[in-house]
């Protein structure tokens, strides 16, 4: 494992604050698992918060019963594993699946056109994982009862059909035991892990297990590198926490993330939730972009992942990667004078959609303007879309980015119409220009800010943390859709859909109390508001 620094202004600040970190033994003291590193104010969650620290060692002891789970699995030929999970139960493993090239299904949303077409796939060979370390998550808790209700329906036991990966003593344990579902639960003896450092843990091995990834070589490659950190030269988790941190307090607070070439498949992804939910709190933090390239600003720092087009680069394997990450970050955090383990204002977006969710009709309010199959939300000058987007971009800030926020099926572009004898490229044209992700792209052409793209809920479970408490220089762009087929969730008072707007809403709501510049665009017609988006941009 090594981190390499490829700009002469990055290597002087690291080396600097690196300097500082050594002297005050924070190597050795931050590999030891001391609590105390981040202040009085963080030391009761950082004491609840540094297993992932022994995590290449004591998850050892769980591949037997990885082993035992998988085996079970294949020999009832439950080979569709699909992953109800959000945040860090979810990310880590579609990571682990996407580099080891095995088949995994991700459901970290509440779509209904998303959460239906996964129950249309080989719900006969289907194995759930659902995961949760609260055991209160809604998405997972509906995500479950969505599927026992499927499973039944199709005259299949659920029993032997779900494993529930949880903390001891959740309400998740409890459910599944009465329910005799598989149970995974992290050991009382082993210090807790939250869940962005978690990869290592059981919410990332078990779902990358039952696929068919090889955990064991993953701990193995992250044991290799364990010694290191608590070294004072020669530490790659110093070595990256102190890049980033240092360059972070010269202004440089942009993370812009690089992958193209290598071999480890959407690490920037988990890297964001990583960063931004560690950082991003008392208006200070630090703004992972994903899949964007640098705008050359002087307030980016590229880190490339196995490439030289960085001004960081860090090689190593998958699992090496996870831990010095998670070091690192937790370094960059001391650095910025924040508690890297809490998220102070994610709680603010979920208690306003459980309040939401009693209305008897969601508050949507009245468009600003309607520009075909799109209503648009919010205080606006604008009258179309062209003229919103030329508004929208003109008000990110000197120092600050936009974010678009899609609550939308992330796969729905596969389903866009491709001509006839196509070969690949005009396929992968034709999805593009269906999908609501290239907004992100279109938009960063027009502008030498940052532009980020989440899928909600997705989000709220990563950049969310920072969307609310990091800088006060964020825009906001909302995407809400019309949903044309409902999936009901048994045991609740409320739809998928409805669910997902409230969601949508809630954390609107969470933005505008905040002061934080936001604008809903609800699309009537999914495919056509899209469509209309992604031509609307291109006029602005």
């Amino acid at each position: 494992m090594e981190v390499s620094y490829r700009e002469e202004e990055v290597a002087s600040a690291a080396s600097s604050v690196a300097g500082r970190l050594t002297a005050h033994g924070v190597p050795e003291r931050l590999a030891g698992g001391d609590p105390t590193l981040w202040g009085e104010d963080a030391e009761a969650e950082a004491a609840a918060g540094l297993g992932w620290l022994a995590l290449p060692r004591s998850s050892r002891e769980l591949l037997p019963e990885l082993g035992e789970l998988a085996g079970r699995a294949r020999a009832a030929g439950l080979t569709n594993v699909v992953l109800a999970g959000m945040g860090g139960a979810a990310l880590a493993a579609e990571v682990i699946c996407d580099t080891c090239d095995v088949p995994l299904t991700v459901l970290d949303t509440t779509d209904p056109a998303q959460v239906r077409r996964a129950l249309a796939e080989r719900l006969d060979d289907t194995v759930v994982v659902v995961a949760s370390k609260s055991g209160t998550t809604v998405e997972t808790d509906a995500l479950l009862r969505v599927y026992e209700a499927a499973f039944a329906e199709a005259g299949l036991d659920p029993a032997g059909r779900f494993v529930v990966v949880t903390d001891p003593g959740s309400p998740l344990e409890k459910r599944a035991v009465e329910a005799g579902h598989a149970l995974v639960t992290a050991r009382p003896d082993v210090p807790p892990v939250g869940g962005r450092y978690a990869a290592l843990s059981a919410y990332g091995l078990v779902p990358a297990a039952l696929a068919g990834a090889d955990v064991a070589r993953l701990l193995d490659e992250a044991e290799e590198v364990l010694p290191l950190l608590s070294r004072d030269t020669g530490n790659p988790g110093l070595d990256l926490g102190a890049a980033l941190g240092g360059a972070a307090l010269a202004g440089r607070d942009k993370l812009v993330l690089e992958d193209q070439l290598s071999a480890i498949n959407g690490l920037p992804h988990w890297i964001e939730q990583l960063v931004a939910e560690s950082t991003g709190k008392q208006g200070r933090g630090i703004l992972p972009v994903v899949a964007a390239d640098p705008n050359g600003t002087g307030d980016e720092l590229v880190v490339a992942i196995e490439s030289d087009v960085g001004d960081v680069r860090v090689d190593g394997p998958l699992g090496a990667q996870f831990l010095v990450w998670e070091y690192a970050t937790a370094i960059a955090a001391l650095l910025l004078e924040v508690n890297p383990f809490d998220q102070p204002d994610v709680a603010e977006s979920k208690e306003n959609t459980t309040e939401l969710l009693t209305y008897p009709d969601l508050p949507a309010g009245a468009p600003a303007f309607t520009d075909g199959p799109v209503e648009v939300y919010g205080a606006v000058r604008a009258t179309d879309l062209p003229g919103l987007f030329a508004e929208v971009l003109h008000a990110i800030p000197g120092d600050g980015y936009l974010a678009v926020m899609a609550y939308l099926d992330r796969l729905a572009a596969f389903d866009a119409p491709v001509p006839v004898g196509a070969d690949f490229e005009q396929m992968t044209d034709a999805w593009m220009m269906a999908d609501a992700a290239t907004l992100r792209a279109l938009l960063a052409l027009r502008t030498d800010r940052p532009v980020t793209f989440g899928w909600g809920p997705r989000f709220l479970h990563t950049t969310g943390q920072y969307h609310k408490g990091g800088p006060q220089n964020g825009v906001f762009l909302q995407i809400t859709g019309e949903v044309a087929e409902d999936v009901a969730v048994p045991g609740r008072p409320y739809t998928l859909g409805r669910l997902q707007l409230a969601q949508a809403l809630g954390d609107l709501g969470a933005l505008e109390t905040r002061g934080r510049p936001a604008v809903r665009l609800h699309l009537t017609d999914r495919a056509a508001g899209v469509a209309r988006l992604l031509e609307a941009v291109q006029e602005a």
